[in-house]
């Protein structure tokens, strides 16, 4: 029998696929605004960046879930811009993602601090050769940055989602798998 929780997944989770790349977009519009804060831009840049890494924690090529990771850590990212000084208020779209981690802590339960973590040391990292030190302080880097996040988002295709209990079950478990302990 399906958990409350888990139905709420399985009607949500194919409209989070469906919207990634303009989630994507909404956050570079929100890294590239004048008014935000400089450690929200790092969060926000962090967030983007993941979707670049050629080693992330579910490769994008697996059926059904292959970018929820992504949609996941863009929500997560989202959510630390907003406690890092970005006015949610004022984006629409930065507030609806971050108004979403609630699912995702319900979803993952105890891995969700873990994701956190692993999402807040992404900081850190590098995709395409770009740390989110070169994408903030380099308007040049920056600019490239954004024309490749906008790229996604125009080729971007969503895959599909199956609406059944196993693919949060492996959703799940790539995650107790792959996140760091």
């Amino acid at each position: 029998m399906t958990s409350e929780v888990d139905a709420r997944c399985l009607e949500t989770f194919p409209n989070w696929l469906r919207s990634l790349g303009q989630d994507a977009e909404a956050m570079v519009d929100a890294l590239n605004a004048g008014e935000t804060p400089e450690a929200a831009r790092r969060s926000l840049a962090a967030g983007l960046n993941y979707v670049f890494k050629s080693v992330d924690l579910i490769p994008d090529g697996i059926d059904d879930i292959g970018y929820l990771d992504d949609a996941f850590v863009l929500r997560i990212a989202a959510a630390h811009a907003g406690a890092n000084g970005v006015d949610l208020g004022a984006n629409a779209a930065l507030q609806s993602l971050a108004g979403d981690v609630d699912l995702v802590k319900s979803f993952l339960g105890d891995d969700y601090h873990r994701l956190d973590v692993y999402v807040q040391g992404l900081k850190r990292s590098a995709a395409r050769g770009r740390s989110v030190d070169d994408i903030i302080s380099g308007a040049p880097v920056r600019a490239e940055f954004t024309a490749d996040v906008k790229g996604f988002a125009r080729s971007y295709a969503a895959p599909s989602f199956g609406r059944e209990e196993k693919n949060l079950i492996k959703l799940r478990a790539f995650f107790d798998a792959k996140l760091p302990r």
